[in-house]
């Protein structure tokens, strides 16, 4: 799969949109100075977002709130905004917050500034208040994880009881509990979800109105009545083609409750990434479903076994090809694999996949080793063994033999046994790791579904403007550094915004010794504070494609920091400067 995947990115990793939405521009234009004050702002973002009550929040120079007009999308467009703005505004620089629910579901923030006649001077420290509460996002997430378990219990558990109406209708029952409980919190969490508020927002009726009108919102109450169907057809004792069939379409409209409001419907290929989405978590549920409803089943036919093993082989496959396909829609670049959150987390699920796979390969071949029931070839052996001794002696001798053959087939049920047995435990061991595992794999992709993926968080970094002298607050310093040879100097610009007390966000930009832009295989920068003992503290810069940033680096103490900037200008020269940079309070 990873090899799949790598491929795939070196042969194709370009793309246009993709999950999340970036803020692709402002009018007027992030750090700008215009001379007379605008009478309204305009946001245009890489896909279509969704408003919230209180999306936007603009601060004067002083940072006391203005009051605005009310948003709405520009000229029917729904991937841009504008924002009225009052009249008479004065000189200095002003503060947009903002935060909107991108395409995908997800909500996402952020901020920027724009001055009128001439930036402020050291503009204080501002709470733009875009973070979310934490204890609604991580009872929303513990849903989420909730929710796709609950489906999958759901539909593999439908599934092996189709196979073996004997099967134990616990998973069942407490799939359909699980996801019916999780999908009503989560429909109750979405107000406050989106809008990044305490809990106490899921009882806001303005929130809950806002929620059925929404796309999250209709999927969600779409699948509480997909739930009540399939309450329906759970209470039939016994099960036609017909039910069969009406099974089969509610779950596979489940799935779509999932793929039409999440990270398939933004970006690239939509119609095949939601029909990739469908399939992956039918074949999950299937195949992890199933594991669980086999592990509460006493006794399963061996004939039932091989078929739920063809039919586990083929979740696999379906699940290698839709994962291949989903990996490389989400990373976009090789790059994103390891520079990204997104890519890394993926990593880590294909590491516990891999192992899953492995223990479902030792699942599939103790399924082999059984045989049919012990009992049917006890019953031909006898039947072979009498018809031998009624061709042959009679009286006395003849019973001897068919005691004889009794003993021979007794031993070759006890064998037969035996080996049913020991197959039996090596199959429940690897059944119990596959299911342990497959838990594990659920809450990775329950985390990657929130997560903004590697193509987006690629696109934001390049939609993001660099940082330039003059921005409010801005601390920008030149470190030059030797290439070796005379007239060979190249030169690192690096901006701090704020630069102040507090997280700042790091950009670097390189020019070689023509002051053209240049590409280096490695930039380090780090910060110390001599008189305080503090550091170093890595700044972690990344390649973001033609300047090396990093959102956050944390500087706790003012004062004159030392900070070294080292260049790996090849394989094996790297070249180390230093510079003096004033933080302020």
């Amino acid at each position: 799969m990873l090899g799949v995947v790598l491929t795939l990115l070196l042969l194709g990793g370009a793309g246009s949109a993709s999950a999340h939405a970036a803020l692709r521009t402002t009018d007027p234009a992030d750090g700008s100075v215009v001379k007379t004050a605008p009478d309204h702002l305009t946001l245009t973002f890489t896909e279509s977002v969704g408003l919230l009550d209180g999306s936007f929040r603009v601060f004067d120079p002083g940072n006391h709130r203005l009051r605005t007009g009310e948003a709405g999308h520009a000229a029917g467009r729904s991937d841009t905004v504008r924002l009225p703005l009052p009249g008479g505004l004065g000189r200095g620089t002003y503060t947009v917050a903002w935060r909107v629910v991108s395409a995908d579901s997800h909500p996402v923030s952020g901020a920027f500034t724009f001055s009128v006649g001439a930036p402020t001077p050291a503009p204080a420290a501002l709470d733009t208040g875009t973070d979310e509460d934490p204890a609604t996002g991580s009872l929303y997430d513990l849903a989420r994880y909730a929710a796709y378990l609950g489906a999958a219990l759901l539909i593999g558990g439908g599934v092996f009881r189709a196979l073996w109406p004997g099967a134990a209708r616990t998973p069942v029952n407490a799939g359909w509990g699980t996801l019916a409980a999780a999908t009503a919190v989560l429909l109750l969490l979405r107000a406050p979800y989106e809008a990044g508020t305490g809990l106490s927002g899921a009882f806001d009726p303005s929130g809950a109105a806002r929620t059925l009108t929404g796309r999250p919102g209709l999927a969600l109450v779409a699948r509480l009545v997909l739930l009540g169907a399939a309450g329906v057809l759970l209470r039939r004792r016994t099960w036609g083609r017909g039910a069969h069939l009406s099974g089969g379409v509610v779950a596979v409209a489940l799935a779509l409750t999932w793929a039409l409001a999440e990270h398939a419907v933004a970006g690239i290929q939509v119609p095949v990434a939601v029909v990739s989405a469908v399939l992956h978590l039918l074949a999950t549920g299937v195949w992890l479903g199933g594991l669980v409803a086999l592990l509460c089943t006493r006794e399963v036919p061996v004939a039932v076994l091989h078929r739920f093993s063809r039919i586990a082989l083929g979740c696999v496959a379906v699940l290698v090809a839709t994962g291949v396909y989903q990996a490389w829609r989400g990373l976009g670049s090789l790059d994103a694999l390891t520079g990204t959150a997104y890519g890394r987390l993926l990593l880590v699920k294909l590491t516990v996949v891999a192992l899953l796979l492995a223990g479902a390969g030792g699942a599939r071949r103790a399924v082999r080793g059984l045989r049919v029931p012990v009992a049917t070839g006890v019953v031909r052996d006898r039947e072979r063994v009498g018809a031998r001794a009624g061709g042959g002696s009679s009286g006395a001798g003849s019973d001897a033999d068919a005691d004889a053959g009794e003993r021979v087939v007794a031993e070759a049920a006890g064998v037969a046994a035996g080996q049913a047995s020991v197959a039996g435990r090596r199959l429940r061991r690897a059944v119990y790791a596959e299911a342990a595992l497959g838990a594990l794999v659920l809450l990775i992709s329950t985390v990657l579904a929130g997560t903004v993926p590697g193509r987006a968080a690629a696109e934001a970094a390049e939609r993001q403007p660099l940082a330039v002298p003059g921005l409010p607050g801005a601390s920008v310093t030149d470190v030059p550094f030797d290439l070796g040879g005379p007239g060979r100097q190249g030169k690192v610009q690096v901006t701090l915004e704020p630069g102040r007390v507090g997280d700042s966000s790091v950009q670097a930009v390189v020019y070689g010794p023509d002051g053209g832009l240049a590409a280096v295989p490695e930039l380090r920068i780090s910060f110390t504070l001599p008189a305080q003992g503090v550091g170093p503290i890595d700044a972690r810069v990344t390649d973001r494609g033609g300047y090396w940033a990093s959102d956050r680096v944390t500087l706790p103490l003012p004062g004159r920091w030392t900070m070294k900037v080292t260049v790996r200008v090849s394989e094996t020269d790297q070249v180390s400067e230093t510079r003096g940079v004033e933080i302020a309070r």
